[in-house]
């Protein structure tokens, strides 16, 4: 029966032999095995094994695993020479099961960086990454939230990579620079989905992957104002409804202001405003936002 110490542990299948303190305070947690479905065959001697658990503390622990080599004699045995093992401490692991869950939720779920959590958990850094992928598999591998307004948006990922063609010695890109991400615009469903270039072709393609069932749900689909994103959306999504979020609507009509004031200073004065001309000075007034306008309207007063 394990004891009250296993217990704390939370690892079934082992049990605490003893406990020392060390130099530094670090607890030196010596285990032996419990568990009966581990142990088979004949016995062909000990080993022992000192797999990372989590932190406890400041100090943290080390465990110190006493458990038995087995033999089996049967010819068809494709292991022949084993050692005990249990779900949380899996044969030639160093890690447990639950060390490795942590860092990658730590990262998934926490927005920590990958080197903050080796840092944390005392990991190195490429076995946190290795936990991120294995925990973000379930995240992308699961079903898609219901959506009734579709969020697509273009982000702009680090710089054009290029190589020359060895033939006709002109360059070519190597991979998009612009990547094409799906949200859930209204809801709390978050990033979606997120593929390379912006092409109609790619968001038709990521369309085409979720289920139909899932696309007649979406009532509305929020978008720039990008002819590409609009042929898509009506051949993807025929029954939805495109709309445009204000802030490029804001933005055309600033860009549509500043034209016409450009082209009314250059019909009146026949040249370009200059500093002192009032449309000139007048052009920050009409542009900000309402919140920053109702500052820059206010009447200037010397001194």
């Amino acid at each position: 029966m394990p004891n009250d110490t296993t217990l704390l542990l939370g690892l079934d299948g082992v049990s605490v032999v003893r406990v020392e303190r060390l130099e530094d305070g670090t607890r030196r947690v010596h285990l032996t095995t419990v568990d009966e479905g581990a142990r088979a065959c004949q016995p062909k001697g000990t080993a022992v094994t000192r797999p990372r658990d989590l932190p406890y503390g400041e100090r943290g622990l080390e465990f110190r695993w006493h458990k038995r080599r087995w033999y089996c004699r049967e010819p068809a045995c494709p292991r022949r020479s084993f050692t005990e093992q249990i779900p949380q401490i899996p044969a030639r692991a160093r890690l447990t099961t639950r060390l490795r869950e942590a860092a990658g939720r730590r990262v998934r779920d926490t927005g920590s960086t990958v080197i903050q959590a080796a840092r944390d958990l005392r990991l190195s850094w490429p076995t946190v990454m290795d936990a991120f992928r294995t925990t973000a598999r379930e995240v992308v591998t699961a079903p898609l939230p219901p959506v009734e307004v579709l969020g697509i948006d273009e982000t702009r990922r680090g710089r054009t990579q290029s190589h020359q063609d060895a033939v006709t010695g002109r360059w070519v890109p190597t991979t998009d620079q612009w990547h094409t991400g799906f949200v859930d615009a209204s809801g709390s469903g978050g990033l979606l989905g997120q593929v390379e270039a912006r092409a109609p072709s790619d968001v038709l393609a990521w369309l085409a992957s979720t289920p139909i069932e899932w696309r007649r749900a979406i009532r509305y689909v929020a978008i720039d104002m990008s002819s590409g994103y609009r042929a898509a959306v009506r051949t993807g999504l025929p029954h939805a409804t495109i709309v445009v979020d204000h802030f490029h609507v804001v933005q055309l009509a600033n860009k549509m202001l500043s034209t016409v004031r450009r082209r009314t200073t250059v019909t009146l004065r026949g040249r370009r405003g200059r500093a002192t001309a009032p449309e000139w000075r007048a052009r920050r007034r009409l542009l900000p936002r309402p919140a920053r306008r109702r500052r820059s309207c206010r009447p200037w007063r010397p001194g």
